[in-house]
């Protein structure tokens, strides 16, 4: 059973977390307050009773040990105002007389130092008091002394202190309360500016999120305006899909449909070679386009592991071109993943592996690197190579530089929407002795 509910608000869950914790302080704090206000006060009179009887033994050897000398002059009426005791082998000393009962014990004990009496019940007498004890000779002549003091007294002073610390202290949680509720209140007005940009995206005012947030909420902001470009990229990609389809398909279509509407003419080989080509154009023109209507984009999340499919791609394509030799060259680790989705660096790597095979004469090499916050692919081919005049076509859709070569001419295409929608480039540039070296950049 939980009994504590979670707040549905910020602002509550900030207020439950911090009230309670600073009222827990401030008790502490006040809890502390008094047992060192305590501990202060009574070294102090310990510290002052030390000082007095160290006077008073002073006294009495400047008078060689004659109490009644002591009773002269305005001694007491200037210097002392607590009680003491003195005891000499002849007489005894008390003041004030009330206090007998108290300090008599006190003097016939052996025990030295600080005394402290508490539960006394005396007329005229305190029932808390602190009291130090110290004995000495004088020219042979044992003498005892005590000087004590009424705590009751001081404690009384010490919780009235300490009340005044409570009302402060309250006055504080207060002044806490108040200044959290201003602070959180001032902390949220992001939020609730991003709250109001979000309503106004949602009525079709506006088509990005623009607030002056804080760099805590700055990657939320940058996140969800991400994702509108890629629903917005989407979209687009759907309706060019669409509009690539309805052009490429529409001369294919009415060329079979005017061969079987046309019932006078037989349908010889070289017909059916024919509408067999115009349907496999329509079956590659569809494949291709829905290749790239499965293209991710950058997505939060996503990512994937290069040098495992690599390696998969390879065996796959050394499979397809036995009698060529696929390469890998890398530094990074099975472990290393790279902030693209799986499928499109699975197109991206397939289709540049696939045109390089197709085109080497004996071996092709995948070389993968990650250095600054960049991914970079390369690929090179030991083929025939491209001449310059030509590299700056390659891309193109439906372009094919040799026409005896299987293919449709997409896959260098695709290759390069991919790279576009993850902010990367991409170089073409011959290789070291002959073929072609493609490299890709995109930033990690």
């Amino acid at each position: 059973m939980t009994w504590i509910k979670k707040p549905a608000s910020v602002k509550n869950a900030l207020l439950v977390l911090l009230l309670p914790a600073g009222i827990g302080l401030m008790a502490l704090a006040w809890l502390v307050h008094g047992l060192l206000l305590d501990r202060m006060s009574r070294e102090f009179v310990e510290s002052r009773l030390k000082d007095e009887v160290a006077f008073l033994e002073h006294q009495i050897r400047e008078s060689n040990g004659r109490l009644e000398d002591l009773q002269t002059g305005d001694y007491f009426q200037d210097v002392f105002h607590h009680a003491f005791a003195i005891r000499s082998p002849s007489q005894s000393l008390i003041s004030p007389e009330s206090w007998t009962p108290l300090l008599m014990p006190l003097i016939e004990s052996d025990q030295p130092a600080t005394l402290h009496v508490e539960g006394a019940v005396a007329p005229n007498a305190p029932s808390d008091l602190l009291a130090y004890r110290a004995s000495f000779l004088v020219d042979g002549m044992p003498i005892v002394v005590i000087v004590a003091e009424d705590l009751e007294a001081l404690k009384s002073s010490q919780a009235e202190l300490h009340l005044w610390t409570a009302i402060l202290s309250i006055l504080l949680i207060l002044l806490l309360v108040g200044v959290i509720w201003l602070g959180i209140s001032y902390s949220m007005r992001p939020v609730l500016s991003l709250q109001a940009a979000l309503n106004r995206l949602q009525g079709g005012e506006i088509s990005r999120i623009h607030v002056q947030s804080p760099e805590e909420f700055q990657p939320l902001v940058e996140q969800l305006n991400q994702l509108l470009d890629s629903l917005d990229q989407r979209l687009e990609r759907s309706r060019d899909a669409l509009a690539n389809l309805s052009h490429s398909v529409k001369t294919p279509i009415a060329a079979v449909r005017q061969v079987l509407e046309d019932t006078s003419r037989p349908l010889d080989d070289d017909l059916r070679h024919q509408m067999a080509a115009r349907l496999d154009d329509i079956d590659k023109q569809l494949e291709a386009e829905m290749r790239r209507s499965r293209f991710a984009g950058p997505q939060l999340g996503k990512s994937a592991s290069p040098v495992k499919q690599a390696r998969d791609l390879l065996w796959m394509l050394g499979r397809l071109y036995p009698e060529k030799s696929f390469e890998l060259a890398t530094s990074l680790t099975e472990e290393a993943r790279w902030p693209i989705e799986e499928h499109d660096l699975n197109e991206i790597l397939g289709n540049l592996l696939d045109n390089a095979g197709k085109w080497s004469s004996r071996c092709v090499e995948l070389a993968l690197e990650q250095e600054q916050g960049l991914a970079r692919i390369v690929v090179t081919d030991d083929g025939p190579g491209v001449d310059e005049e030509e590299m700056a076509n390659l891309g193109q859709r439906g372009l094919r530089l040799d026409e005896q070569t299987p293919g449709h001419g997409l896959g260098l295409s695709i290759v390069q929407d991919i790279v576009n929608r993850y902010g990367g480039q991409k170089r073409y540039s011959a290789a070291p002795h002959t073929g072609l070296k493609v490299v890709i950049d995109i930033g990690i």
